[in-house]
């Protein structure tokens, strides 16, 4: 994919994945796969998700391939399945925070005068667990409760961006894992990845990324010195009613 073309140019938003960026990961996704893999059994025999497939989209294409057979069957899979998703989900929030450093960043970025905003591919519930004040702290939050496509479909991140009335290449993504990466690229904003979740600095460089953190504390720093931080406290974007980095050229 090649690399969009973005003026280097202070942001006028930051979006940010949760679990593993702005949150301990604690969900087990191992446990999940081979829970989810025991509740198909009676609808698909066999069937059990790569590691390589996300969850979300091996149930969707199970569903389809099952619903395609018997007419029905494909719906009532993924109500079973998502609500364990869910249990396990919200399971997992009452034992996760948020990382030390969170609403310090995320404060300093709004007295910057740059929006923020929170995608997940997780439940809204498990999110207000551990985040209750979110809808405060930035200006607009969107789990997969919120969308009918969640990242690294570009609509999920692009559905944030609207929220906040920012152009996507006077934006950036954040995230933990290859797919934050791959979501950003595909709508044209900035990207950074931090090793504070599931993926390495090799994969997130390999997917694309302009940057590369040890976590999102040195973030800041990292804008500044590509110039994409506003200097002063500019008016933010409004929704309508010890540092591992790696920088690439625009």
């Amino acid at each position: 994919m090649a690399a969009p073309v973005r003026p280097r140019a202070p942001l006028r938003a930051v979006v940010f994945d949760f679990d593993g960026t702005l949150a301990e990961p604690v969900l087990d996704f191992g446990l999940m796969r081979r829970e989810l893999a025991a509740l198909v059994r009676p609808f698909a025999p066999g069937a059990s998700p790569a590691p390589q497939v996300p969850v979300l989209e091996w149930l969707q294409g199970l569903a389809a391939g099952l619903q395609a057979r018997e007419p029905g069957a494909g719906p009532a899979l993924l109500a079973a399945a998502h609500a364990r998703i869910r249990e396990l989900e919200v399971e997992a929030a009452g034992r996760t925070r948020l990382f030390p450093f969170t609403r310090e960043l995320l404060a300093g970025l709004a007295a910057r005068g740059v929006g923020t905003a929170v995608v997940t591919r997780n439940c809204a519930r498990a999110l207000a667990t551990v985040f209750p004040d979110a809808d405060h702290a930035v200006g607009a939050v969107l789990t997969r409760d919120d969308v009918a496509r969640v990242k690294p479909d570009p609509q999920h991140l692009g559905a944030a961006l609207a929220a906040l009335d920012a152009a996507p290449g006077a934006a950036l993504m954040v995230g933990d894992h290859p797919m934050d990466v791959e979501a950003g690229r595909r709508l044209g904003t900035w990207t950074a990845g931090v090793l504070t979740g599931a993926g390495g600095r090799a994969a997130l460089l390999a997917a694309g990324a302009d940057f590369v953190l040890g976590d999102c504390a040195g973030l800041p720093g990292v804008l500044a010195l590509a110039g994409l931080l506003p200097r002063g406290g500019g008016r933010p974007c409004a929704p309508r009613p010890a540092v591992d980095s790696a920088a690439r050229g625009a």
